[in-house]
């Protein structure tokens, strides 16, 4: 069986994302980094002020993959752009195309306005990689990611902003 859905996640589908969060931190040697609960995603996803969308592949009814994706922008292009959080399809569903029509989705959503999109990817991931290129996607060397965890991020809007930095 080849066919296979994609449509917006709802709230009925936090526990089958959830599983798969769990799934992509675990292949990722990033288990033990995992906070997010499904109160969390729930609110993140279908909050008042939703933080990301959600897309999930099915095949007949069993969940097989999802995209999570948020808006950006960028002041060099000029307009806003898609960030893609997370891109994920079970390893028993991969090889049948749903990878890239969740990225297409994506794409789709923003595609009359979208300056960039944008993602990460573990340069260990060699599959990834090449999948990704396939697509046209290009590797960007030059830039560097940082980032700050969450008592990082509280440590640094308790700064007063008086001393020079």
């Amino acid at each position: 069986m080849n066919s296979f859905t994609i449509n917006p996640a709802t709230e009925s589908d936090v526990v089958p994302l959830l599983d798969m969060i769990r799934e992509l931190a675990v292949f990722e040697g990033l288990a033990g980094e995992l906070e997010v609960t499904a109160d969390s995603l729930r609110e993140a996803l279908f909050g008042p002020r939703p933080a990301a969308t959600a897309l999930l592949a099915r095949v007949g009814d069993e969940p097989a993959g999802y995209a999570v994706y948020f808006q950006t922008f960028s002041t060099f292009v000029g307009h806003p752009g898609i960030f893609l959080d997370d891109l994920y399809v079970r390893p028993r569903f991969r090889e049948r195309g749903i990878g890239r029509a969740l990225l297409g989705r994506a794409a789709q959503s923003r595609v009359e306005s979208a300056g960039r999109f944008e993602w990460i990817t573990l340069r260990w991931n060699l599959k990834a990689l090449r999948f990704y290129r396939g697509l046209g996607a290009q590797l960007m060397d030059e830039w560097a990611l940082l980032r700050m965890d969450g008592r990082q991020v509280r440590k640094l809007a308790n700064t007063t902003g008086e001393a020079a930095a």
